[in-house]
């Protein structure tokens, strides 16, 4: 069995040699043949080259030095397998020996991880999520639609009681889902205890009255796993049922300790990605990295949306939507996509229609429902209208005709500020 990943690289000599060199810097290594090395040993763990595609080349850099000539740069698709039994299916010796030192090496001015083919035998070592899509909307008991959220932001400064009080504004709205912005975890003037007991005692009276227990998700991340756990006991104990959990700043080991024991949805932000993709010409495609969280776990994943606020293009989105909505071996390890950053109902249906005609997403906004200007209650109701048209192939301008709560939203947020 192999794993195969596809680099994209850019170099001014030849992509076929530029391939080997990373196939064997990768897996032999490239020094002098050591003591007890023997061919049988290297062709068992040696990566190899089974295809290079070439590209358009590149355009011939510029340079400073007045008469110095460089040849022009040639750009190449190459795909190359590793052993199985040479990497094992331990993520980290994955992303250490496949992805981590290629960066490093010597000749290339662009290198970027574009695909990741895995073997059946990573599926079987990995949980993959425990919630999931299915689990998502049955803890929330959404059918037929996008899940709907919104955000408390720390910009907000609002203390757990301050917090209670809009928590208690956008329950009673019929919101499916709330969560902590990413960088709200345990400030000094709204600890996660604190915010903890206000929150919990009312999502879950309205659960007991209504029968709906609306999903809110607590930041519990943490760079001392035991401290994260006892984060995830204190809201499970609270009778809360999801975490937001910043993957990026608690690595592959700690998602993975908190997988292992989690009782709770976990909803992943992806902050701190951006590093690793901004640069076309380096680091890696999201179809990629996603992987190796999927593997792990995560239940939901967050991954910017349609004209956000951001650098991110529309097209990224979709890719990513895309590739979170592809199984990996089976349709359980789909973790729900989450849409967010600047979004309000005026994205609906550009959302609904480039990502397959699909309800299967948690549609995440922040000031889109709570800067409504009829109130954050009248913002939930907002999104669900832009939703219904979306669904209906309705223009979004047609049915907020008779819907005026979809009316006030356009008239505040069209103009792409705000949300």
């Amino acid at each position: 069995m192999t794993i195969t990943l596809t680099y994209r690289i850019e170099t001014p000599g030849s992509p076929e040699a530029m391939a080997s060199k990373i196939a064997s810097d990768q897996s032999t290594g490239t020094f002098v043949p050591l003591p007890g090395e023997t061919e049988e040993l290297k062709s068992r763990v040696a990566a190899r080259v089974v295809a290079v595609r070439p590209l358009e080349n590149a355009e011939t850099p510029t340079w400073p030095e007045v008469g110095k000539t460089h040849p022009p740069l040639s750009r190449a698709d190459v795909d190359i397998e590793f052993p199985l039994d040479a990497i094992g299916t331990d993520l980290s010796a994955l992303m250490t020996i496949a992805i981590g030192g290629v960066y490093s090496i010597k000749g290339m001015t662009g290198i970027r991880v574009i695909d990741m083919k895995l073997p059946a035998a990573f599926g079987e070592a990995h949980p993959g999520p425990q919630f999931g899509i299915a689990g998502s909307r049955r803890l929330t008991g959404v059918r037929g639609r996008p899940i709907i959220g919104t955000i408390v932001k720390p910009a907000l400064g609002l203390r757990p009681h301050e917090t209670a009080e809009l928590v208690d504004e956008l329950v009673q709205s019929g919101v499916d889902f709330i969560k902590d912005d990413e960088k709200l975890m345990s400030p000094a003037y709204s600890s996660l205890e604190q915010r903890v007991a206000a929150i919990m005692p009312l999502i879950l009276d309205h659960e007991q009255k209504t029968g709906t227990k609306v999903m809110y998700a607590f930041g519990i991340s943490h760079a001392d796993p035991d401290q994260m756990m006892r984060n995830h006991d204190l809201v499970l104990k609270a009778g809360g049922n999801c975490a937001v959990v910043n993957i990026n700043s608690i690595g592959l080991g700690g998602i993975t300790f908190l997988r292992k024991r989690s009782e709770l949805v976990l909803h992943a932000h992806r902050n701190g990605w951006d590093i690793l993709t901004r640069d076309p010409g380096a680091g890696m495609d999201f179809k990629v990295w996603q992987q190796f969280w999927r593997l792990i776990g995560v239940d939901q994943f967050q991954i910017n949306g349609i004209r956000v606020k951001y650098w991110e293009p529309d097209e990224s989105f979709v890719a990513s939507f895309e590739a979170l909505s592809t199984p990996l071996f089976d349709a359980s390890d789909c973790p729900l996509p989450v849409a967010g950053s600047g979004q309000w109902g005026g994205q609906a249906a550009d959302t609904y229609n480039r990502t397959g005609r699909t309800t299967d997403l948690l549609y995440l906004c922040g000031g889109g429902i709570v800067s409504h200007p009829g109130g954050p209650a009248a913002g939930v109701r907002a999104v669900q209208q832009a939703w219904q048209a979306a669904v209906s192939n309705v223009p979004i301008e047609i049915y907020a005709a008779d819907h005026p709560e979809l009316a006030a939203s356009i008239a505040k947020f069209s103009d792409g500020k705000g949300a």
